[in-house]
């Protein structure tokens, strides 16, 4: 029975304890746990001494080893974020808005928004990809006409390639007119794709020459 007792007794003196010094440091001044102001006399010593523990604690090479550790994690999480993805990301919608105005502007109220919409939303999306114009073209015109193969749409494609290709390009003005003067309603599906393509090159056309010279 004795032996319980002081059994007792030691557990409860550890918890007395160990609730003692949960208050004292409950009530402890918050100026005296830690230096918010660095410009205070007692920062400089309050650091020095840190650093001497952590000297104790940790020996040069062990501190060493963890600090290569630290730092090649960071360069591991750096290195999925450069500078060209941080700013597509954030200027993509801006660019999409931009040229969508741009399409409503220039082209006959006749043909659906959506429409236009979306090949503005294509168009920025691949405008820095790899491929060539004709792939571009087509892809903007299936974000429309998905039913349509790309072999099909790469034939009303070409002619816009080809004259990229030659440096002289397609005289927006002319294509502006001569989209605007067809009856969208009245096109078959065929007329509505050559024309989707010259809208879209008129798209791809606006990106490219909004571009800064290098």
């Amino acid at each position: 029975m004795t032996h319980k007792t002081n059994g007792s007794d030691a557990c409860h003196s550890v918890v007395s304890q160990m609730e003692l010094d949960l208050l004292a440091a409950l009530l402890e001044p918050e100026d005296a746990v830690y230096p918010w102001n660095p410009s205070d006399n007692e920062s400089e010593a309050y650091f020095e001494e840190l650093e001497r523990q952590f000297a104790q604690d940790v020996s040069a090479e062990e501190f060493t080893t963890r600090a290569q550790i630290f730092y090649d994690k960071l360069d591991h999480l750096w290195s999925g974020v450069t500078p060209s993805s941080y700013y597509n990301h954030n200027t993509l919608s801006l660019v999409v808005d931009h040229l969508q105005e741009n399409l409503h502007t220039a082209f006959a109220t006749g043909i659906p928004q959506s429409w236009l919409n979306a090949i503005a939303t294509k168009a920025a999306e691949i405008f820095a990809s790899q491929q060539s114009l004709g792939e571009q073209l087509v892809e903007c015109v299936q974000s429309v006409l998905p039913t349509w193969e790309a072999d099909d749409l790469l034939i009303f494609a070409r002619p816009y390639a080809y004259a990229m290709r030659s440096s002289e390009g397609q005289n927006l003005t002319s294509i502006v007119d001569n989209v605007n003067h067809q009856e969208w309603s009245a096109l078959s599906e065929v007329e509505q794709a050559k024309l989707s393509v010259a809208i879209a090159y008129y798209a791809i056309r606006q990106l490219n020459d909004s571009q800064p010279e290098s």
